[in-house]
């Protein structure tokens, strides 16, 4: 039996760049679709995207408000991941992030992108 496949998203843009931030929800969401496995990890500013209250401040065009894209990614299964040493150079506690948003170490991000098929920043 053949492995799934798997991509992984780092997101590096965080709420202060809106126009960089729709992407990842919308190819992880779509990659789900697909039936391939999918991880955002936020890292430096991306991880304000996932802090609680963030994601309803961002509306780009005639797209829905980020926090709607978001939920749909997270009802589809995309796995969200947070930084822990992002979270400490900006000075952010573990509960100032969604629920589904699980805080991991430097090394996950390594392990993940040696894991994945595919890895794309944004």
């Amino acid at each position: 039996m053949a492995k799934k496949k798997h991509i992984l998203y780092v997101q590096t843009s965080g709420v202060d760049s809106p126009k960089r931030l729709y992407s990842p929800f919308v190819l992880a969401t779509t990659a789900k679709a697909m039936d391939i496995d999918a991880t955002i990890y936020f890292l430096g500013q991306g991880i304000t995207v996932v802090k609680k209250g963030m994601a309803q401040t961002v509306k780009e065009g005639n797209f829905p408000n980020l926090k709607e894209i978001m939920d749909q990614a997270i009802k589809a299964g995309v796995k969200l991941m947070v930084c822990e040493q992002s979270t400490q150079l900006l000075r952010l506690d573990r509960g100032d992030f969604i629920p589904e948003a699980k805080i991991v170490g430097a090394a996950t991000l390594n392990d993940l992108v040696l894991e994945a098929d595919g890895t794309m920043w944004f």
